[in-house]
C-alpha cells in the first residue's frame, strides 16, 4: 500500500534534511521496524512513519521543535496522499506522546528516542526496557522529557504529562490485579 509513495517520499526527504538529521531518520526507521516486529505492528506503517516523523524540521520556522511534527503529518496527507490515522498520529505525536496511543505511536515515540546514534544518560537501560515493556518504556522516556524540559525552563506540553499519568495508572492498575 505505501511501497509505491515510499521511495518517492524518501528521495524528496533526502533532499531537504541535513546528513546529520537523515542519518537520525535511518536510525528511527531501524528502531521503529523492530519494534514493530516485537509487537505485532505492520511494519510497512512504523517504517513510512518513521521516515516522516521528521520531514518538516527543514522548514523555516523560528520555533519548529513542535511544530515540525504536526507540519511533517500535514505534508503526508497533503502532498503525499497519505491518509492513514494511525501514520498521521504517529507522525503528529512523536515529539510529545499523547494519551490513548496506538501501538504504532508509541513504537515511533521511543525510536525516536532510543534510535542507534542517541546517546545520553540512560539511553541503553530505555533500550533494553523498550522491548521489554513499551508502555513502561514510553513513560520513562517522558518523565525524563518532562524533567528534562523543567531543568531548561521551558514549557512542557501538556499530552506528555497526560499521556504519562495515563500509562502509569495503567500500570498500578495492572500490579493491582
Amino acid at each position: 500500500m505505501y511501497s509505491i509513495n515510499l521511495e518517492e517520499i524518501k528521495k524528496h526527504i533526502e533532499k531537504e534534511l541535513s546528513s546529520e538529521r537523515m542519518k537520525h531518520t535511518l536510525g528511527v526507521i531501524s528502531e521503529a521496524e523492530k519494534l514493530a516486529e516485537r509487537y505485532g505492528v505492520d511494519k510497512e506503517k512504523a517504517k513510512l512513519a518513521a521516515l516522516c516523523h521528521d520531514m518538516a524540521r527543514c522548514m523555516p520556522v523560528d520555533s519548529i521543535e513542535l511544530a515540525h511534527a504536526k507540519m511533517a503529518a500535514d505534508l503526508l496527507k497533503c502532498e503525499w496522499g497519505i491518509e492513514d490515522p494511525d501514520v498521521l498520529n504517529a507522525v503528529t505525536y512523536h515529539t510529545t506522546g499523547r494519551p490513548g496511543m496506538s501501538l504504532l505511536e508509541k513504537i515511533i515515540y521511543l525510536a525516536d528516542a532510543i534510535e542507534p546514534g542517541r546517546n545520553y544518560p540512560g539511553v541503553d537501560r530505555l533500550r533494553k526496557l523498550a522491548y521489554e515493556d513499551l508502555d513502561k518504556a514510553c513513560a520513562e522516556v517522558m518523565r525524563q522529557t518532562i524533567e528534562y524540559v523543567k531543568h531548561k525552563g521551558c514549557e512542557i506540553d501538556d499530552n506528555t504529562i497526560k499521556a504519562m499519568e495515563e500509562l502509569l495508572a495503567k500500570e498500578r492498575s495492572a500490579d493491582e490485579q
